[in-house]
């Protein structure tokens, strides 16, 4: 059995546990969270005990691994403190807040990063596996073109957006990591945006709506458009296009029933209303990849350099929204 602590109580880390109590060779040692009352109330949810602090979980020899759903601003130093007890880490994106930080986390580890695992849930949804890997097989011939759609049902509050990092680290995060997981290494960035939903969002500095343009380094070009708002569901569609044809994923609807009738014609169920449900597949996927690879000893699919790739493509794109200029991305800083 594979003993897990898990640091964080919120919504995400929720949803962690849950998969974690219910993924076989796993046992959750044990949960933390600052808020005494979250913890109390998932340990008792799913029988498990709450850690008195970070320390005593670290030193607690039943764990082998720590799943890390904190606030971004704690996630370098949970790593940092993990791997030196000897544990693996499957921690939340992003890697931090601020670049530099991320990438002094990876030099301090050295050769010890290998034990971390970044959560990119959406590597492991079904559908975008199969586009990839079908990809890869030569389907489509040479990948010329990508397009990412990535919309929120709604805006999150104003105290989520203050903390967030902004809109290109906390929700663009995830498309950056899967503009490279398709297209490989992106070389130039080009960004553009404003606030077309919220306009309490624009007043603390951020923005709602954006679209990115990049380039791969092998010429593939990829296009990345966000909002804060889709009236009509979680909008999570992907379009991969080469030389031989076409590669669509599109929405998860409840059902694939469409009706037509007077005045419509092909009316679908609504989508997934938001990420939980969407990618509940994904999030149990990546767990089990987690522990898979702990138990053979294979490395990690998604490393702690993916993340820090993500977010470097998260800063030039706010450099290029601030200076309306291409960011040629250099991986050597």
């Amino acid at each position: 059995m594979t003993g897990i602590a898990l640091f964080g109580c919120g919504r995400i880390g929720r949803l962690h546990a849950a998969n974690l109590a219910r993924t076989p060779g796993v046992t959750l040692v044990c949960v933390y969270d600052v808020m005494q009352g979250a913890a109390n109330a998932l340990a008792t949810e799913l029988g498990t005990s709450v850690a008195p602090s970070i320390e005593a979980a670290l030193n607690d020899e039943r764990v082998d691994a720590v799943l890390i759903a904190t606030s971004t601003d704690t996630h370098t130093d949970l790593i940092l403190q993990s791997v030196a007890a000897g544990k693996y880490v499957l921690c939340e994106k992003p890697v931090d807040l601020e670049l530099q930080r991320a990438i002094a986390c990876r030099d301090r580890l050295g050769t010890q990063a290998s034990r971390v695992m970044m959560g990119f849930n959406r590597r492991f949804d079904p559908s975008f596996e199969a586009v990839r890997r079908r990809l890869e097989a030569g389907e489509i011939g040479r990948l010329e073109q990508v397009i990412i759609t990535s919309r929120d049902p709604s805006p999150p509050p104003p105290a989520y957006i203050r903390v967030s990092g902004g809109l290109f680290r906390d929700m663009t995060i995830h498309d950056f990591d899967m503009s490279r997981f398709i297209a490989g290494n992106i070389v130039d960035v080009s960004a553009t945006g404003g606030c077309l939903v919220d306009p309490e969002i624009g007043a603390l500095g951020d923005i709602d709506s954006a679209m990115i343009t990049m380039k791969s380094a092998t010429g593939a070009l990829v296009h990345i458009n966000n909002s804060r708002r889709a009236v009509y569901g979680y909008d999570q569609r992907l379009e991969v296009f080469g030389s031989d044809g076409l590669l669509l994923a599109k929405n998860r609807h409840e059902t694939t029933v469409e009706a037509s009738g007077t005045g419509f014609t092909g009316r679908a169920d609504p989508a997934a209303p938001f990420f939980l449900e969407r990618y509940s597949e994904a999030y149990r996927a990546e767990i089990a990849r987690f522990v898979t690879c702990i138990r053979d000893e294979t490395p990690f699919p998604v490393t702690l350099d993916d993340g820090i790739a993500a977010l470097r493509l998260a800063q030039a794109a706010q450099e290029s929204l601030a200076s309306s200029k291409t960011v040629t991305i250099d991986d050597r800083a």
